[in-house]
């Protein structure tokens, strides 16, 4: 958010009201409480996202984001969100099932038939790092326009050429390297997963007190 953002004025409220949900994050006593905290976050952290895209993308048609909606979303940014998430999920579900785990047996985000709850739990820290990244990077660069995407009634989702484009973005993401905060190396964003993902192993054996965060500079 700090990075991208776009406002008139540092995004200091903004960034203050995530650093108070990150802190209740940490005293959450239960699960509940935890999934409240968390769409607490959410809604400062997206109700903030629109400032992150430029101004000259809003000119275009297209791209002015309010609030984050899906199941369907309703609006282009929203349907490049959630493709993202997708393609992300996707990625994470073949790297923690080749690590040994079930995907579908997750922690924060409790089985249900068919959903991979551990994909989905390993994406979290990882949403704005590659997916919104990506978006933010599309949007704001030309990749992808307002024609990349079709309308039926409310939903709105990317159309062919556009899932090109996006799906060409995604990789050159997870191509891009990045320097891992415990062994200090550089890695790509891909092999970065497969490794969080062994470290998941070695915190759940005993090995590691804890799985180390991945915050970027």
């Amino acid at each position: 958010m700090r990075r991208n953002w776009r406002g008139e004025t540092a995004p200091d409220t903004v960034l203050g009201a995530l650093q108070r949900s990150a802190r209740a994050a940490g005293e959450a006593k239960d699960l509940p409480e935890l999934l409240g905290v968390e769409g607490n976050g959410g809604a400062i952290y997206f109700g903030g996202f629109g400032t992150t895209l430029r101004s000259e993308a809003d000119a275009i048609g297209g791209f002015d984001f309010r609030n984050r909606n899906r199941r369907p979303p309703t609006d282009p940014v929203n349907a490049l969100l959630s493709f993202l998430y997708a393609l992300l999920v996707r990625e994470l579900n073949v790297i923690v099932s080749a690590v040994g785990f079930d995907p579908y047996r997750g922690f924060y985000h409790q089985p249900r038939y068919g959903r991979p709850a551990l994909a989905l739990d390993m994406m979290e820290p990882f949403r704005p790092l590659i997916a919104d990244s990506v978006a933010l990077t599309a949007i704001n660069n030309g990749e992808v326009r307002p024609g990349d995407f079709v309308h039926a009634g409310r939903a709105c989702a990317l159309g062919p050429s556009g899932r090109k484009k996006v799906i060409a973005a995604f990789e050159r993401r997870l191509g891009q390297e990045i320097t891992h905060p415990l062994f200090g190396y550089r890695l790509s964003y891909r092999r970065l997963l497969e490794v969080q993902a062994r470290l998941l192993g070695r915190h759940l054996m005993g090995e590691i007190a804890e799985l180390p965060a991945i915050e970027p500079r």
